[in-house]
C-alpha cells in the first residue's frame, strides 16, 4: 500500500476515515453520521469500526470512524494500530483504491498517528502471487492511503514505522513462499536484492566454505537434499565505529520433511515456514538498515533444506559440530538445533557480539505449551531476557520465559558421544534450548526465541491476514531501539 501526505482532503474522496479516542467524535460530522454511530453503539474501542453514508457537493461519501481506545491506554500504540488495522480489514477488498484518512481534530500525536497507519499497511498485505483464479469480490482492490489534518510529527514518525513494515512484509514473503520457489540459495539471492544499496555487508559461506569450517552439525542436515545449504550473514555498521555488535541468528530450514525420522503425512506443507526464524532475522535486517538504526548489528542465518535420501544423515549417526563438540543423532527431526548450534558458534566466533539472539521455529512442544499467543524466551541472562520481553510486549509479538537448570542439561547426554540432540518426551523445548546452551560461549549473553506457534496463524489476526504473520522482526526492531539507540 502507498501512504500518502496531503494538506487537505480530494475533492473526490469518495471513502473517507477518521479515528477517534473513546467517548469523542470529530467535530463537524454530520447528523446522521453522529446520531448513526450512536445507534450503532459505536464508543471508539479500540478496533471498532461504524460506517455510514452522507452526501457532499453531490457526491455521496462513505465516512468510516474507527475507534483507537482510551488515550491513557498502557497498549495506546498496539490499539491505534488496531484502529487502522480494522479499516484495512473492512476496505481491503471493497472496491475502493483509495481511502482518506481525516485526522483534523483527532487528538492523536504523530506518533499515534504512524501506528495508525502501521496497523493499515500491515493489514493489507497478502500473498495472492499464485492465485489467478479469485472472484471480483475477493480481490485487493485498496491500494492508496491519503492522510490529511495530521501534525508535522506525523510524517516523520511514518518514515520510520514504514521502514519496519518493509520488513515485516519481507519476512511474510518469505515464510509465504512455497519450498520449490525458496530454497538456501534462493533465500540469499532475495536478501542480496532487499537490501541492495543499503549499505550492509553481506557473507555468504557455500558447503565447501562449510566443510572447511568443521560445521559437520549444519551440513549433516542437508545431506539429503539436491539443494546445497548456505550461511549467510548481514552486518549493519550504524552505530560507533569499531564498536562491538548486537548478533541475531536465525534457523532457516527452508523445508523440513524431518528426514529419515519423515514426518507424518498430513500437515507436511506446512513446513515450509520451518525458515520462519531466519525469515525474521532477514526482515529485521531490512527494517534496520532502510531506516537508518544506529546500532551496529549482524544477523546470521542458517539456511539448510531437510530430504530424505540416500546420502541423509540416519538416526544413530555422530556429528561433529564446529566446536569440536559430538552430537549423536537420535531423530533427524530435531534438526534446527543441528542448524543453530554451528551457526551460533560461527556467529560469536567471527563476530565476538556483546549478545546473541536466536529466533527459530524449533520444537513442536512450544505450540503445545503456548498455542499461538506467545513465543517461548529461554535465556542465560535476566537482563537481557527482561529486555526482549519488554520489547515484545510493547509491540504485540509477546514473549513467555522458560527455565533452564542443570536438572534438565543431563537429559541430553550421551552413551557415546559429547550430547544427544534430543532428550525424553518431557520438557522437549527445554531441553532443545539446553542442547543449544552448550555451544555459548562462557558468560556471552545470550537467548533463545522458540517461535514455532508464531510466525503461521491458521486465520486472521488483527494485524496480519491468514497465513504469514512476519512474528519476531518487531521484537528485534523495537529491541534495537530501546536497548542500543535508546
Amino acid at each position: 500500500m502507498k501512504i500518502t501526505f496531503a494538506d487537505s482532503r480530494p475533492a473526490d474522496a469518495t471513502l473517507v476515515a477518521h479515528v477517534c479516542n473513546r467517548g469523542s467524535l470529530p467535530d463537524g460530522l454530520e447528523r446522521a453520521l453522529t446520531e448513526g454511530a450512536s445507534a450503532a453503539r459505536f464508543k471508539g474501542g479500540s478496533g471498532q469500526v461504524f460506517e455510514g453514508f452522507v452526501e457532499r457537493d453531490g457526491t455521496v461519501v462513505r465516512v468510516a470512524l474507527a475507534g483507537a481506545g482510551s488515550k491513557d491506554a498502557e497498549n495506546r500504540n498496539i490499539n491505534c494500530e488496531k484502529a487502522g488495522a480494522a479499516l484495512a480489514g473492512k476496505y481491503l477488498s471493497s472496491g475502493a483504491s483509495t481511502i482518506v484518512l481525516d485526522f483534523e481534530d483527532s487528538g492523536l500525536t504523530g506518533e499515534e498517528i504512524a501506528s495508525v497507519l502501521l496497523g493499515l499497511r500491515l493489514r493489507t498485505w497478502r500473498q495472492d502471487a499464485y492465485r489467478t483464479k479469485m472472484k471480483d469480490e475477493q480481490k485487493k482492490t485498496l491500494t492508496d492511503a491519503i492522510v490529511v489534518g495530521a501534525p508535522g510529527t506525523a510524517q516523520t514518525a511514518w518514515d520510520v514505522e514504514e521502514a519496519l513494515c518493509e520488513g515485516i512484509e519481507f519476512t511474510r514473503h518469505l515464510v509465504a513462499e512455497p519450498a520449490n520457489k525458496l530454497y538456501p540459495e534462493s533465500f540469499v539471492a532475495q536478501c542480496r536484492d532487499a537490501l541492495q544499496g543499503t549499505g550492509i555487508e553481506i557473507t555468504v559461506l557455500t558447503d565447501d566454505d562449510m566443510e572447511k569450517l568443521g560445521m559437520g552439525a549444519l551440513l549433516g542436515v542437508g545431506l539429503g537434499s539436491e539443494r546445497p545449504s548456505r550461511l549467510l550473514a548481514m552486518k549493519w555498521n550504524g552505530g560507533e565505529p569499531g564498536q562491538r555488535p548486537m548478533a541475531f541468528v536465525g534457523k532457516g530450514v527452508t523445508f523440513d520433511t524431518g528426514g529419515i525420522s519423515l514426518k507424518p503425512g498430513p500437515g507436511m506443507e506446512d513446513m515450509k515456514w520451518d525458515m520462519g526464524g531466519a525469515g525474521a532475522v532477514a526482515g529485521a535486517m531490512v527494517a534496520l538498515a532502510k531506516r537508518k538504526a544506529r546500532a551496529n548489528v549482524v544477523g546470521v542465518v542458517g539456511l539448510v533444506e531437510n530430504m530424505p535420501d540416500g546420502r541423509a544423515m540416519r538416526p544413530g549417526d555422530i556429528v561433529t559440530s564446529m566446536s569440536g563438540q559430538t552430537i549423536e543423532v537420535l531423530n533427524t527431526d530435531a534438526e534446527g538445533r543441528l542448524v543453530l548450534c554451528d551457526a551460533l558458534h560461527w556467529t560469536q566466533k567471527e563476530f565476538d557480539p556483546v549478545a546473541v539472539v536466536d529466533f527459530a521455529t524449533l520444537t513442536g512442544a512450544m505450540i503445545i505449551a503456548l498455542g499461538s499467543e506467545h513465543g517461548g524466551i529461554f535465556s542465560n541472562d535476566d537482563d537481557l531476557a527482561d529486555k526482549l520481553m519488554a520489547a515484545g510486549k510493547s509491540t504485540g509479538d509477546k514473549l513467555w520465559r522458560f527455565p533452564l537448570m542443570p536438572e534438565y542439561d543431563k537429559l541430553l547426554n550421551s552413551p557415546i558421544a559429547d550430547m544427544k540432540n534430543i532428550g525424553p518426551r518431557g520438557a522437549g523445548s527445554i531441553t532443545a534450548a539446553q542442547f543449544l546452551q552448550r555451544f555459548i560461549d562462557k558468560d556471552r549473553p545470550w537467548a533463545h526465541c522458540d517461535i514455532a506457534g508464531m510466525v503461521w496463524a491458521d486465520k486472521a489476526g488483527q494485524t496480519w491476514d491468514k497465513g504469514a504473520t512476519g512474528y519476531g522482526v518487531r521484537i528485534i526492531d523495537q529491541y534495537v531501539r530501546d536497548v542500543l539507540e535508546g
